[in-house]
This record gives C-alpha cells, sequence and structure tokens, in this order.
C-alpha cells in the first residue's frame, strides 16, 4: 500500500464562525449609519431636544414641589408648633406666677386666681397633647413631652398641698409652694425650654429648605435653553432660514418656565425672608419678653413668700435674696440697665421694636417699655417697705388692686400679648403670600415642558418632511 507524500507542515486551523449578531446590535449600527446622514442626525437633534426640555419641566416640578411643601410647613406646622411651645412654656411660667399670688393672698385665695391658674395648667395640657400629636419625627421633642406630662402631676400635687397648709395658716404652706417653684424652674420650664427650642430649630429647617434656591432646575434650563438656541443656529446655517417654528415655539415655553420659576422663586423668597424677619423672628423675641416677665413677677411674689430664706450661694450676689437677684435679671433682659425712657440698646424690649416693621408693631411695645419702668419703681417701694419690717404695705404694693405691681405687671403682660398677635398675623400674612408665589408653577412647568417638547419635534420633522 502507497501513501501520499508529506510536506512536513500541519494543516492550518479553521476559522471559527462570527458569531451572531444580537438585535440590538444591528439596530445600534443602524442608528450609527443613520447619524452619519443629515436626516439622522436630524432625528437625534429632536430627540436629545425634546428630552432635555421635558427634563428641564420634571426637575422644576420637582424642586418646586419640594420648596412649596416646605412652604407649607412653616404656616402650618412648623411655626404653629413653634408657637404652641412657647404657649406652653408661657402657661406654665403664668401658672406659677398666680400660685404665689394665691398663696399671698392667705387662706381665702380670690376666685379669678384660682381661675387663672387651672385654665393654665389646663392650657399646657391640651397643648402637649397636641404637641405630641404633630411633632413627628422629633425625637427630642417627644422626649421632653414626655418629661412635662411626668412632673406636671408633681407640681401641681405641691402646689395644691401649700394651699391646704396656707388655708389652715400653717407655715409648712410656704415650703411646699417654695419647692413647687423650684420643681417648675430647674425642671419644667427647661424642658419646656428645650421642647420650643427644637420646634424653633425645625421651623429654622424649613425656612432654609423654602428658601433655597433651585439650582438644578435653572442650570437644566439654561442647558435646555442653550441646545435650543444651537439648534436654530444649525438650521439657519443649513437653510438660510431665520425661523421654525416649532422649535421657536419650544424656546418661547422653556424660556417661560426659566422665567417663572426664576421670578417666582424671588418673590417668595423674599416674602417668606421677611415672614422671617418680621415675624417669625419678632414671635421669637416677644415669647422671651412675655416669658421673662412672667418670671420676674414670679420672683417678686416669692420674695415676699420666703421673706429672706432662700439666699444666692455662690458669685457677687452672695448671700442675697435669690428670688430678689433673679427678678433683678430678669428685668435687666427685658429693658436692661438703662435709667431712661427707653429701653436700653440689646435687651428685649430693644429688639423686639427694632423688628418690628410698623407703627401698629411699634405702639404695644413702647407702651410695655413704659409699664415696665413703672412696674421697678413701685418694686423699689415695695422692697422698701419689706426690709423696713412693713409686711404689710409692702404687701398690698405688690398684690394692691390699685398702684401695685402686680397691675403693672398685667399691663405689661397685656401689651406684650397685643403685639405677639400683631405679629402672628404679620407673619401669618407674609408666609401666605410667599408659599402662593408657588401655586401652579410645578404643573405650569409641566404642561409647558410637554409643548415645548412636541414643539421641538415638530419643528424637527418639518425639517425631515424636506428630505422625503
Amino acid at each position: 500500500m502507497s501513501y501520499p507524500p508529506t510536506t512536513g507542515r500541519a494543516a492550518p486551523p479553521p476559522v471559527p464562525a462570527a458569531p451572531p449578531r444580537t438585535a440590538w446590535r444591528e439596530g445600534l449600527d443602524r442608528a450609527r449609519a443613520a447619524a452619519t446622514t443629515e436626516p439622522g442626525r436630524l432625528r437625534v437633534i429632536g430627540a436629545v431636544l425634546a428630552a432635555l426640555v421635558v427634563a428641564f419641566g420634571a426637575v422644576t416640578a420637582w424642586q418646586v414641589s419640594d420648596r412649596q411643601t416646605a412652604a407649607d410647613a412653616v404656616a402650618e406646622r412648623s411655626q404653629p408648633l413653634s408657637a404652641d411651645a412657647a404657649q406652653i412654656y408661657r402657661s406654665l411660667a403664668d401658672a406659677d406666677t398666680t400660685a404665689t399670688r394665691g398663696f399671698l393672698a392667705g387662706g381665702q385665695e380670690p376666685a379669678q386666681v384660682r381661675q387663672r391658674y387651672v385654665r393654665d395648667i389646663d392650657t399646657a395640657s391640651k397643648l402637649l397633647v397636641s404637641a405630641a400629636a404633630n411633632t413627628g419625627g422629633s425625637a427630642s421633642a417627644r422626649d421632653e413631652i414626655r418629661k412635662i406630662n411626668q412632673l406636671l402631676p408633681v407640681y401641681t400635687g405641691l402646689v395644691d398641698s401649700a394651699r391646704a397648709n396656707n388655708r389652715q395658716g400653717l407655715p409648712l404652706g410656704g415650703a411646699y409652694l417654695r419647692y413647687a417653684n423650684d420643681t417648675m424652674r430647674t425642671r419644667l420650664l427647661p424642658a419646656a425650654g428645650r421642647l420650643y427650642q427644637a420646634e424653633t430649630a425645625r421651623l429654622g429647617d424649613d425656612y432654609e429648605d423654602a428658601e433655597a434656591w433651585p439650582w438644578v432646575a435653572i442650570g437644566t434650563g439654561l442647558v435646555a435653553l442653550g441646545a435650543l438656541g444651537w439648534a436654530q443656529r444649525r438650521h439657519y446655517q443649513r437653510t438660510n432660514r431665520v425661523l421654525n417654528h416649532g422649535m421657536l415655539a419650544a424656546t418661547a415655553a422653556s424660556t417661560v418656565v426659566m422665567l417663572w420659576l426664576v421670578v417666582g422663586h424671588a418673590v417668595a423668597s423674599t416674602e417668606l425672608s421677611d415672614s422671617n424677619d418680621h415675624g417669625a423672628k419678632s414671635l421669637q423675641v416677644l415669647n422671651e419678653a412675655r416669658i421673662d416677665s412672667l418670671r420676674a413677677r414670679a420672683d417678686e411674689n416669692l420674695t415676699l413668700v420666703a421673706r429672706g430664706a432662700v439666699v444666692d450661694e455662690d458669685g457677687a450676689n452672695k448671700g442675697k435674696d435669690a428670688y430678689e437677684v433673679s427678678y433683678g435679671s430678669r428685668m435687666s433682659a427685658l429693658v436692661g440697665e438703662s435709667s431712661g425712657a427707653r429701653p436700653a440698646e440689646g435687651s428685649l424690649l430693644d429688639k423686639a421694636r427694632a423688628l418690628a416693621d410698623d407703627d401698629a408693631g411699634r405702639e404695644p411695645l413702647e407702651k410695655a417699655a413704659d409699664r415696665v419702668k413703672e412696674w421697678q419703681v413701685r418694686h423699689k417701694a415695695a422692697r422698701t417697705a419689706d426690709d423696713g419690717g412693713d409686711y404689710k404695705t409692702a404687701l398690698t404694693k405688690v398684690i394692691g388692686a390699685k398702684d401695685s405691681t402686680g397691675e403693672s405687671f398685667d399691663a405689661v403682660d397685656s401689651k406684650l400679648a397685643e403685639a405677639l398677635d400683631h405679629e402672628q398675623r404679620e407673619f401669618q400674612q407674609a408666609a401666605d403670600d410667599g408659599r402662593g408665589a408657588f401655586t401652579a408653577m410645578a404643573l405650569g412647568a409641566g404642561v409647558l415642558a410637554v409643548l415645548g417638547a412636541a414643539g421641538a419635534v415638530l419643528g424637527i420633522g418639518r425639517r425631515l418632511s424636506e428630505y422625503r
């Protein structure tokens, strides 16, 4: 048997078969091929323009909705909660002040005094329930509400014990009242203050969110307008036609959205800033002023209750009556150390007057300052009588119906309440105007974006029809 001769070289390996092309790959290749032609490029341009205009409208609607939600929260949730927290603090402070006033009146506590104390406790209790239901996810606020709810029955029990002993003429009543006051000022009021701070901080966060400029939407709009401008310039260079009605409509719609966004947000931001500067901030200062006047009044009453039994144990006032020292500190915060008719610069009443933006807001503050000065003069006379051993005269000058420090305090409290009501109305008006500027902006941006995208597609379609 014979065999064919060999050459000494191996046979070449078989060529592998090309992998099958996927539908996606084929579509991509066709798109690349189409993009090399003018109709293909026009289709790509039309798709990009439509996507940019729609993206501009969508981002605008999203960012405007976020800011409108924050503005609504300012007007309807965080500021009312902050006001409620301040009212809780004021009600507790007023209850303490009223309890000491009733104690000083002796065993026959006036009915209106008792009714005011009960009303303060009821108000604080109801507002605590409301705050617990609406405080949301704030763990710190919930914790302070829980503390106040636990301590409030302890405080009212001590006050009731003080009243019962006072009616029987037992000196133990004064000790119970001082213990109740110590519970109020070292535990209840600090917890209420922290609750107020937590709600005020949330109000600040909502203001920040509502006033933040929508830079993402503005940036997207600039890109969309730039792309539309470039496409129309390209159209002019290739066809020598100045206008393309579809792209012109898309440009007009996008321009309207941009102007609406910028101008509307500027108006909203201005109004919200005004509601903050001349509303929310003014309310915060006025709340502090009213609370300090309440605590000064409680200190004044307790000075007569304690009769020197509680003294300051450290600092420059060591050995002095602790309640009288606290009274001086509250008055200093309220009107400063100025001996003139006007509150000292930097004092609470001075700050409140500076924040008031009209005569209706300034007038009650000026009258309150006058009555504070009157209060200080009468307080000095009461202290002179008490220090001279004339307790009965001192008591009349503090809780008497006429020409007493109590009369001055009531006038101060009334004028501060009047100023608070005015500033609350000012806040609400400015906040409503601010959030009103966002009305229909999100919906309008969406509608105009759809119309703009349709205009861009129709404009490109008009050019494509020339190639058929």
